[in-house]
This record gives structure tokens, C-alpha cells and sequence, in this order.
């Protein structure tokens, strides 16, 4: 049975952080909403049996956006 992934989990970041991030960065709450529809669709490839090609374009599609999300929480340092 297909799980959503724990975005937060792993970013290592509480809720309430995130949430206070969210509130002040547009683009990171667009990013955030685009992660939770790619999530959806992810799991709807998994449970319909969907191939396992189109299934990993879609979880590369979704980490292509965590990363995005987890530069501008922890950018990289100088």
C-alpha cells in the first residue's frame, strides 16, 4: 500500500519551523504545494499499478522539487 513520503521528516524540520518559513517565502510555499501534488500523483501511479517507468519519473519529478525546497531551507554554505 503506497505511503505518502514525510517531506518534513526528511528535511529535518518541525511543522511549526516549516509552517513560519512557508508564511514568509512565497516561492517556498509554491514549492510546497507543488511537492504535495507531485506526492499525490506519486501515490496514485503506486496504487493503480501504473509502470514502474512512469512510477520513477514521477518520484525523480518529486525529488527534483524536495531539493529545491531544501536549498532554501538549509542553503549550502560558503
Amino acid at each position: 500500500m503506497p505511503v505518502p513520503h514525510d517531506l518534513l521528516a526528511d528535511l529535518h524540520i518541525t511543522e511549526d519551523k516549516f509552517q513560519a518559513l512557508i508564511d514568509k517565502d512565497q516561492d517556498l510555499y509554491k514549492l510546497h504545494k507543488e511537492y504535495n501534488a507531485k506526492d499525490k500523483e506519486v501515490l496514485a501511479a503506486e496504487g493503480n499499478g501504473t509502470n514502474d517507468e512512469a512510477v520513477n519519473r514521477l518520484r525523480k519529478e518529486r525529488l527534483l522539487i524536495k531539493d529545491k525546497i531544501e536549498r532554501i531551507i538549509h542553503p549550502p554554505k560558503a
